[in-house]
């Protein structure tokens, strides 16, 4: 596929604003004569991001009891009525009033959980279950009961330690079980995503045996199985009693992580001192380099997706011909494109990380912290300004129809996720894609059991997305880069970083 133009050639004008008129290419942006105006800031200091408790979550082989000792955490049983959807993540939280929510992909606005609970209809499940709980433990963990390990498949896991990555796993094993292949996938996983792994033994059969009977031989048979682990906290917990001694270790991890997070230098963009442009900075053409530089991240980065879009197909066609078949079709789709999903943001936000630091060095001979966040914050301040790349926070649903449809706005992006991100300095907002509820509906029909329709339509629904999700790639990459080329033609101009 060739690569989309990322910097086009002109920009529509904004109204009250004539620098919008951009250059009619990029080559000419340091030559074309402009009018110097004066220095106004391009942006305000952001403002902190709030400490957020320390993530924990519970997983674990359904024999364990996972969710059982998650209870016992808090000292009774959550209250979520109905059958937990499988895939759905249930967050517990801190809050003055007890209440329940449900988030769907494609609607703007949590839903009602209750008996006749989204997924027990034709509707869509929930990605995120919330619970809200006043429970003083709250305040310092925020408790996450994960779907067991029996549902964990390659894309499952990636959601999983997603979520793990922003604080620890808590891995419940019963007496007598050894971690099988998706087990050991995941705790390896954490282990090189250095993510803390803390382990909870419960007894096998009997709720209320010893559970440390069998600690021992479980301890060792995870360290044979994941070396990187033999370091791990192991606890054991008995049913119907009270596990003191993981809950206070659990704490005084969050309490760690709090002063870890207090040492670490405040985000908020420094306003003394001047970023000044570099003396060599112009005999290069830095415009026609950050040109290639942002084209070639969104060449490989739309290469990547392509080759991730060909196993998800391929993925997803082996489970229609020998697995769930087209019952099971949207659950395993819904969770391919979450992961999916993932991925794009995290290599969208790698790759413009990169292009950031390496603009700051070839323009401002510096990549420090301050002028990193400054350059950022002005960035993100230009994208907010500019109306041809609105509605950047995007829901991609694909439709029963084999096709694409998409809802806007940061409500409906974080109806996507199975843990909610709070604010942060990333320079471009997040984005997914998901199944739209219909899909579910068609497909769990038994009407609609036919294996041949369900592969034709997979194939359909799979090039459309592909379609949509290259070209929401290259709309990115390309928004990011005209913002970042014109905060560089003003700090030129001025010969410092306006911001």
């Amino acid at each position: 596929m060739e690569p989309a133009t990322l910097l086009p050639t002109h920009n529509p004008p904004h109204p009250g604003d004539a620098r919008r008129t951009a250059p009619r290419s990029a080559n000419q942006a340091v030559r074309a004569p402009r009018q110097r105006r004066a220095v106004r800031p391009r942006s305000t200091p952001a403002a902190p991001i709030p400490d957020e408790p320390l993530v924990v979550v519970v997983t674990g082989p359904a024999a364990a009891r996972p969710g059982t000792v998650l209870g016992a955490l808090l000292g009774a049983p959550l209250p979520v009525p109905g059958d937990r959807p499988g895939d759905a993540f249930v967050v517990v939280r801190h809050a003055e009033r007890r209440a329940v929510a449900a988030y769907l992909p494609g609607r703007r606005a949590p839903q009602p959980y209750g008996s006749t609970a989204p997924g027990s209809g034709p509707a869509r499940p929930p990605r995120r279950i919330e619970v809200s709980l006043p429970d003083p433990l709250l305040r310092h963990l925020a408790l996450v009961e994960a779907p067991d390990t029996g549902t964990l498949d390659a894309a499952a896991t990636r959601v999983l330690l997603d979520v793990a990555g922003r604080g620890a796993l808590l891995f419940v094993t019963a007496a007598g079980h050894h971690p099988d292949g998706p087990e050991v996938a995941l705790l390896a996983g954490a282990a090189r995503a250095g993510v803390p792994v803390v382990f909870a033994g419960t007894p096998a059969g009997d709720p209320a045996a010893d559970a440390g009977a069998g600690l021992d031989a479980q301890r060792a048979a995870v360290t044979a199985a994941v070396p990187a682990l033999a370091g791990a906290p192991w606890f054991a917990v008995r049913g119907g009693t009270d596990p003191a001694e993981l809950r206070r270790a659990l704490v005084e991890r969050a309490g760690v992580a709090d002063l870890r997070r207090a040492a670490d230098p405040s985000p908020v963009p420094a306003t003394g001192g001047a970023v000044r442009v570099a003396a060599d900075a112009l005999e290069p053409d830095w415009a026609a380099w950050l040109d290639r530089l942002v084209r070639s991240a969104a060449h490989l980065a739309r290469q990547r997706l392509a080759v991730e879009l060909a196993g998800l197909h391929l993925r997803c066609l082996r489970d229609i011909v020998a697995g769930a078949g087209p019952a099971g079709l949207p659950d395993r789709l819904d969770r391919e494109l979450h992961a999916l999903s993932l991925q794009a943001v995290a290599t969208a936000g790698t790759d413009l990380t990169r292009i950031v630091d390496e603009t700051a060095r070839h323009v401002f001979g510096r990549a420090d912290r301050e002028s990193r966040d400054r350059l950022v914050d002005a960035v993100r301040h230009g994208l907010s300004d500019d109306p041809a790349v609105a509605g950047l926070e995007r829901v991609l649903l694909v439709t029963t129809t084999a096709g694409v449809a998409s809802v806007t706005g940061p409500a409906a992006v974080a109806a996507l996720s199975a843990y909610p991100v709070p604010p942060g300095r990333a320079l471009l907002p997040p984005f997914g894609m998901a199944l739209s509820a219909g899909c579910y509906g068609h497909w769990r029909n038994p009407a609609n059991a036919d294996r041949a329709r369900a592969r034709a339509w997979l194939q359909r629904a799979v090039r459309a997305a592909e379609l949509e999700l290259l070209a929401e790639t290259s709309r990115r990459y390309g928004a990011a880069g005209r913002a970042l080329s014109l905060v560089i033609t003003e700090a030129v101009d001025h010969g410092i970083l306006l911001a």
